[in-house]
């Protein structure tokens, strides 16, 4: 197991550092994007490139680089909506997202506003559908990236903090314990599954406010 996966770290770690922290941040930025966003695991792209973190600088780097790509993803779907408006959801690539989860989000930005773009950033689907959707609506950006920036930072500090922690953990543990493999699968599925109930009972306790309409005013949404 050791050997296995110490080869596997040493792959990752053999991309140019520069390289795979440009990735990293154009995954997040597609993962962040309409219609793109709902195949591109950029999740999955960052915990990767994490794991390959040696140095403060390079911790550092990743951090802004997936925090730069998602807040530039998402002001390219508030962009998208703010110019196209209504011809984005009513489009051919639009429609296969499916009338139901456009009217979710459109929902969940009537009700919520800005809380909406704070907490769908970690929400499947939304997280692509609510930034073009407040680009529709008459929420300014400065609002919308002063919502979305926190949630930006918390999402790529979870995961670039726990890839790198957990790879650098690991390779400490690597020559004196022959088991050590398996606690950092163990700790790589016990995050996975973390993130994945996190969002089960985020969707629990917000699903009341997609599932039913505003007012249609993006600017009167209760915020508290």
């Amino acid at each position: 197991m050791n050997e296995v996966l110490l080869w596997v770290l040493d792959l990752v770690r053999s991309v140019d550092p520069l390289a795979r922290t440009l990735l990293a941040g154009l995954g997040i930025f597609l993962e962040t994007s309409l219609l793109v966003g709902l195949i591109v695991p950029g999740d999955t792209i960052v915990l990767v490139a994490a794991t390959a973190v040696e140095t403060p600088i390079q911790y550092a780097g990743l951090l802004v680089a997936v925090i730069v790509g998602a807040l530039g993803g998402e002001s390219i779907g508030f962009a998208l909506g703010r110019f196209f408006g209504p011809k984005i959801r009513d489009s051919r690539l639009g429609a296969r997202i499916g009338v139901r989860n456009w009217q979710r989000a459109a929902n969940y930005v009537d009700r919520r506003g800005g809380i909406a773009v704070f907490v769908s950033r970690f929400l499947p689907v939304l997280h692509s559908l609510v930034p073009v959707t407040v680009g529709m609506s008459n929420m300014p950006y400065r609002r919308f990236i002063a919502w979305t920036t926190p949630a930006c930072v918390l999402w790529a500090f979870a995961y670039v903090t726990f890839g790198s922690v957990a790879a650098v953990s690991y390779r400490e543990l690597a020559n004196s314990l022959h088991f050590a493999g398996y606690l950092f699968v163990g700790a790589v599925v016990l995050f996975v599954i973390g993130v994945f109930v996190v969002k089960k009972l985020i969707e629990r306790s917000e699903s009341r406010h997609w599932e039913r309409p505003g007012d249609g005013d993006a600017m009167t949404m209760d915020d508290d």
